[in-house]
């Protein structure tokens, strides 16, 4: 069985990494991955394990498993959260007051002077920081459980650290007591209740940014109507969208939202598909067409047909793909989890060894706990862990708004680093159908030969015929009827209009009818070397017109591979058509790599070959005919028409049906790339840098130690800056086409 939960309670991405490897050592469970950026945890098992069990680890560790009941909670926790962090803040505003007041010349009533009433000056500062430790009482519960469980997080280290200060202070503060007074120097309650305060407000500011990372994937889920009004037996009804059903009848005015997947039967709109497809421009729609749940009925009223509902709609199956990409690991986000699973340890042994070197060398235990201290809150392995997901997040939301679709991480990570890109032709940089692109009439006017060729052809539903009718409508040509039609099977069609004999066809049918061609071979052979399918019209036993029907190349593709060659990136075109197809597609567009007749096999074998010649090859196809090239490749990206989105073989999906999105997916992922390569070199440069400073490696210089307390402003401040470089990537923008 495999399950996702949202998990709460979950403080840093030690938190999850160790949950993480505490199920993995369960019996019965396949496989799990605990992600802190989006507190999920996606998990298979068996039936060696029950449900129960599961959530009893979770709940050993201090965390739970979110339903329904406890997303109410969490908004109330969150709320108690924000009026404890106030507290905090002034409790600690005022033992700072007090504590440190006098050094810079702020007058104090006299019961606190330090000098006549020391046990008052201590005492005050003993109860307000006693108040922000009760206040933080969850970073002792969940820091020193996890810490007798052997998978220590942040909250480990500032229990530990902060412990070691409040307890110290009290020692201190007995001490004054005794008439000790030169211990109130070594006073650190307003140490140990400034880190309590800046770690809770950091983490409250992190988790309203991270509210922000996840703003696209919210407006998709945010897309359907409350209620929509529905035709059911003759009788109109106000429904809620998960009360439609199948094959009801949807009406729909001017700027209402489609609530399901269906098919118009009446009435014509404009429907702006931009927050499903990406697609900026909204699309005239009529009887027979679809519509996809989300969209916004921009202009007119229609009535459409239910053909899905609930998790079959385009809509869910986007925002299901956008969940699957955000929750799932890029190989460097492994790797930083690997680190942050070990950072704590690491961290605790750095601050106990600077302690027991400085205690050698001769300095007092008020020194010695300065330097423990500072080690321990100063380290961020948040900011390490949060580097790669939060990124990811922020990047397949933007992806999604764009109509590009990542469905796993890795995906994002790989496109980032391919130099070769590899095209099927039919369908991906062709339009995919076939369309006129040639007519030389003999001995008749054009007009005229239209006018015969559209009567016989409108009878006929063969894909070249419907590029003839196209064709003809596109010339505004007059249809007539004609008088009779018949299908010749492998050679071609034939009717009558005006008592004229009509035969369009190909040279086995202009042989069978002993035309002579001969005379017209230069035009109709460089009709085939273009590539084209080439049809004989005859009129009355005389030939009067040869046309060329090819498919044609999407306007958008020469641009790209212009592009693409730009940022030396390697091309090929793909095709099981014939050479002299491929080669003209290939001329117009500027493609030179091109191999045709190719079996689905061979483009597999292909692209695996350029794999082992050490190439990162993306692989561009329809996404069914090419799946098994779309699988062999490094990433698979298909071009969907917006009905294939779930079940194809690729690792990318664009919405739009537009072959430019190949270089927009590639510049997206490469952007996200370098913000999480940003954020893991600050993330690290931070650590390596501030650890020492905290453990007095510039003590002989500067003879002064880094207090606690900004200490524990620069952890915060490091988390929040990787999150905040994140949203960044919310500003990419596309690179136009036209």
């Amino acid at each position: 069985m495999k399950q996702t939960y949202k998990i709460g309670g979950m403080t840093c991405v030690a938190c999850s990494s160790g949950l993480e490897r505490l199920l993995k050592k369960k019996d019965g469970v396949v496989s799990v991955e605990v992600s802190f950026a989006t507190e999920t945890m996606d998990i298979e098992y068996n039936n060696n394990i029950t449900f129960e069990e599961i959530e009893n680890t979770v709940k050993s560790l201090g965390f739970y498993i979110i339903n329904d009941e406890e997303k109410e909670k969490k908004k109330s926790k969150f709320n108690l959260k924000l009026f404890k962090l106030i507290v905090s803040i002034i409790t600690t505003v005022l033992l700072m007051y007090i504590s440190m007041g006098h050094m810079i010349g702020l007058p104090l009533p006299n019961f606190l002077n330090m000098h006549t009433h020391s046990v008052n000056f201590a005492f005050s500062q003993f109860i307000l920081s006693t108040i922000v430790v009760l206040l933080g009482y969850k970073f002792y519960v969940v820091g020193f459980r996890l810490l007798f469980k052997k998978i220590p997080n942040m909250d480990t280290l500032v229990a530990v650290g902060t412990s070691a200060s409040y307890l110290y202070s009290v020692y201190s503060f007995i001490m004054v007591i005794m008439g000790h007074t030169e211990f109130l120097s070594t006073l650190y309650f307003e140490s140990t209740a400034t880190i309590i305060t800046l770690v809770e407000l950091g983490r409250y500011l992190e988790e309203k940014s991270k509210v922000k990372t996840g703003e696209q994937l919210n407006k998709l889920i945010n897309l359907k109507p409350k209620l929509s009004v529905v035709i059911r037996n003759g009788n109109k009804l106000t429904l809620k969208v998960d009360e439609i059903l199948l094959n009801d009848i949807v009406e729909l005015k001017t700027g209402e939202r489609v609530p399901v997947d269906g098919e118009i039967i009446d009435g014509i709109a404009s429907i702006d598909e931009s927050m499903v497809t990406g697609e900026s421009i909204p699309k005239d729609k009529t009887v027979g067409e679809k519509v996809i749940a989300g969209t916004i009925l921009n202009n007119g009223y229609i009535k459409f047909k239910v053909a899905k509902i609930g998790s079959d709609t385009m809509i869910a199956h986007i925002i299901d793909l956008v969940k699957k990409a955000q929750v799932s690991k890029a190989p460097t986000q492994r790797i930083t989890d690997i680190v942050s699973g070990y950072f704590t340890y690491i961290v605790l042994a750095i601050a106990i060894i600077a302690t027991i070197v400085w205690a050698i060398i001769g300095f007092d235990f008020a020194f010695l706990v300065k330097v423990f201290v500072s080690v321990l809150v100063i380290s961020c392995p948040c900011a390490l862990g949060i580097a790669t997901p939060v990124s990811v997040i922020v990047g397949t939301g933007k992806a999604a708004s764009l109509g590009i679709l990542f469905k796993e991480a890795e995906a994002i990570e790989n496109l980032s680093k391919v130099d070769t890109v590899v095209f099927d032709k039919t369908g991906t940089l062709t339009v995919g159908k076939p369309f006129v692109t040639n007519i030389k009439e003999i001995d008749i006017n054009k007009n005229k030969l239209l006018e015969c060729i559209y009567a016989v052809e409108a009878l006929s539903s063969h894909p070249l015929s419907l590029a003839i009718v196209d064709y003809a409508k596109e010339k505004n040509v007059e249809l007539k009827k004609a008088d009779s039609y018949m299908s010749i099977i492998g050679k071609g069609i034939y009717g009558k209009l005006d008592g004229k004999e009509i035969y369009i066809g190909n040279e086995k049918l202009i042989y069978d009818l002993k035309i002579d061609i001969t005379k017209h071979k230069k035009v109709y052979e460089k009709m085939y070397n273009d590539g084209s399918t080439v049809m004989f019209v005859v009129i009355s036993n005389k030939l009067s017109g040869i046309i060329a029907v090819s498919d044609i190349e999407r306007k958008e593709s020469k641009e790209l591979i212009k592009k693409l060659t730009n940022k030396d990136i390697k091309t090929y075109m793909l095709t099981g058509d014939i050479y002299n197809s491929a080669k003209n597609i290939g001329k117009k567009i500027g493609i030179k790599n091109i191999k045709a007749s190719m079996l689905p096999e061979d483009k597999t074998n292909f692209i695996k070959d350029l794999i082992k010649d050490g190439k990162k090859v993306a692989m561009v196809g329809d996404g069914i005919n090419d799946s098994p090239a779309l699988t062999a490749a490094t990433v698979g990206i298909a071009i969907s028409s917006g009905t294939d989105i779930a079940t194809n073989s690729a690792n990318v999906v664009l919405m739009k049906n537009d072959i430019y999105d190949v270089y927009n997916a590639i510049m997206l992922s490469k952007y996200i790339f370098k913000v999480i390569k940003e954020n893991l070199f600050w993330a690290f440069f931070y650590n390596a840098i501030c650890i020492p400073i905290a453990c007095g490696v510039l003590y002989p210089i500067t003879h002064s130690l880094i207090s606690p307390m900004f200490a524990a402003l620069a952890m915060s401040l490091s988390s929040i800056s990787v999150i905040l470089n994140a949203l960044r990537i919310n500003l990419f923008k596309t690179k136009n086409n036209k």
